[in-house]
């Protein structure tokens, strides 16, 4: 393969179009950091709240579900794919561009329990597309592949914190093999390595925070037969209880199908529902369950004892319903509010005999991620980075592996419905691999 000139142009341009697209996702995740910041912290505090009010989710919620469902009527890629049918590589279209940020924008700051993962996954594929046409490089299927695959690389590597996530995910998202593997992977790795560097750089020159995924949990103790044991068992449980989230949202999908409007609105008020329900209870920030978990995961691998008991078990009932309704109807990605729940029931379960707090967070990560994405690769690389030491590398593969297979096994329930499949694409069974 290396030694065909026209691939070997083709690694070259994925490199040089790594560079503009890994500047514009860099300043996109700024932006919605910044919001983020804006809408529940700043505002709050200059209107005198040290925390939101519980009533905070609900008006953001109503702009968000109206926005989010007029763009999934106006715009071409219709915000891009519902969150429910997991991450998607291909099928990258720069027409869709302008609705996937839109929608992005309209759903990640106000409140949805979505990561921004599959938006910059489409963005990254769209603008790399589209600066091959404003090269007016030829514009094959081969190309498309390659290019669509390199620019989601380029685009997500700095959110995970590394080009090595990047390239994994999107090498088993793609779900290709053999020579065609080596093809699409090296470009990705390539690219995403250059954007790496961008964002890195960029972080550095400018002082903000792009907010890319490490929480550094400390070095645990040598693993023992109760963290093992304990980590199967909280796999398959995890496995059992996402799975069921997740057809949970295919149904909300089919739901907001038949009435885009009133329903895309309907599920986002459910879901700043939760949030100002668990914000009563709980007397805790209703952001503990709107957004996508990154910051509260942090917060929460600092200092999990901080967390009652009661808090844990409010915030994963909350955020568990709140994760459903916005995976059938809002726009962004699975991975982080399931990286949360996953640690949640880590830190909750961690009391249990031979378990240990990190342990426990780090197996329950990767059997939600795991669950959630059906990328157990992938998301093994993930944890494994997230949580920052090798000692729980082993208790990360076996979760990963026990949640794949139980939710493998398990019916996968109604697929999406062909009103949310992106246009010219046939949507995914949900019974398939992304």
């Amino acid at each position: 393969m290396l030694r065909r000139p026209e691939y070997r142009r083709a690694l070259v341009f994925c490199g040089i179009i790594g560079i503009p697209v890994s500047l514009i996702a860099f300043w996109f995740l700024v932006l919605l950091h910044e919001l983020e910041n804006l809408i529940w912290v700043d505002w709050p505090h200059d209107l005198g709240w040290s925390d939101p009010p519980w009533w905070w989710p609900l008006p953001l919620a109503l702009v968000s579900g109206a926005v989010v469902a007029l763009v999934v009527l106006r715009f071409p890629g219709r915000g891009g794919h519902i969150p429910a049918a997991g991450l998607q590589a291909g099928g990258a279209s720069k027409a869709a561009v302008p609705g996937v940020a839109l929608a992005a924008l309209a759903s990640l700051p106000l409140g949805a329990a979505l990561g921004p993962e599959a938006p910059l996954i489409a963005l990254g594929g769209g603008l790399a597309l589209a600066f091959r046409d404003l090269a007016r490089a030829p514009a094959t299927k081969a190309s498309t592949t390659l290019l669509g695959a390199a620019g989601a690389a380029s685009a997500i590597s700095a959110l995970f914190g590394s080009p090595l996530v990047a390239a994994v995910l999107l090498m088993e998202v793609a779900g290709v093999g053999g020579p065609q593997l080596f093809a699409v992977m090296l470009p990705a790795l390539l690219s995403s390595g250059v954007g790496a560097i961008v964002f890195t750089g960029f972080g550095h020159w400018t002082g903000l925070n792009a907010e890319s995924l490490n929480i550094g949990l400390p070095a645990p103790p040598l693993l023992d037969v109760g963290d093992v044991g304990w980590s199967l068992l909280m796999a398959l449980g995890i496995g059992v209880a996402v799975h069921g989230m997740l057809v949970g949202g295919r149904i909300a999908a089919r739901l907001v199908a038949a009435h885009p409007l009133r329903n895309t609105v309907l599920c986002a008020l459910g879901a700043a529902g939760c949030a100002a329900l668990y914000a009563g209870i709980t007397g805790r920030s209703p952001s503990d369950v709107s957004l996508s978990g990154q910051a509260t995961l942090s917060q929460l691998a600092a200092d999990p004892h901080a967390w009652s008991v009661g808090s844990l078990v409010a915030v994963l009932v909350f955020k568990g319903i709140a994760y459903t309704l916005c995976l059938g109807s809002l726009r962004g990605g699975p991975t982080f509010p399931a990286l949360f729940l996953g640690g949640a029931v880590g830190v909750l379960l961690s009391p249990l005999p031979g378990l240990g707090v990190v342990p426990g967070m780090a197996a329950g990560m990767a059997a939600a991620a795991t669950a959630t994405l059906r990328l157990p690769v992938s998301c093994v690389v993930l944890v494994v980075l997230v949580v920052g030491n090798s000692e729980t590398v082993p208790v990360i593969v076996l979760a990963a592996v026990v949640a794949f297979v139980t939710t493998e096994l398990l019916p996968q329930g109604p697929g999406i419905p062909p009103f949310s499949a992106q246009p010219g694409r046939a949507p995914r069974p949900a019974s398939s691999r992304p």
